[in-house]
């Protein structure tokens, strides 16, 4: 790609990261779980489990975090987590621009 095509590119990539809202780490997954109580229906049959609940889950310290979301939560953040996706398909973009610049600049690319 010309220099000129990856200067208006970064441009573009720049603007658009400018433009993206709050995010949010991690991914949001319905999950369905067992209860405690052994005589429940979801213990005997496993197409009975409990759910589907909305659930945010994400690495923070090392650990492991979830939270089961209600359906309007999950309504309203789902948008977060859209601009955490979109966030990151940005910033891998910028970087291989930024080592297609460097290795052009060195003379790696021949």
């Amino acid at each position: 790609m010309p220099l000129q095509d990856v200067k208006s590119r970064h441009r573009q990539i720049m603007a658009e990261i400018s433009k993206i809202g709050l995010c949010l780490p991690g991914s949001l997954v319905e999950r369905t779980t067992r209860c405690g109580s052994p005589s429940c229906r979801c213990h005997a049959d496993p197409s009975k489990l409990h759910g589907p609940y909305p659930t945010w889950i994400r690495r923070e310290g090392g650990k492991t975090v979830t939270r089961t979301l209600s359906p309007e939560q999950a309504e309203r953040y789902k948008l977060l987590f859209e601009n955490s996706r979109r966030l990151k398909q940005l910033v891998a973009e910028l970087e291989a621009l930024s080592a297609q610049v460097v290795s052009h600049t060195e003379g790696w690319d021949n």
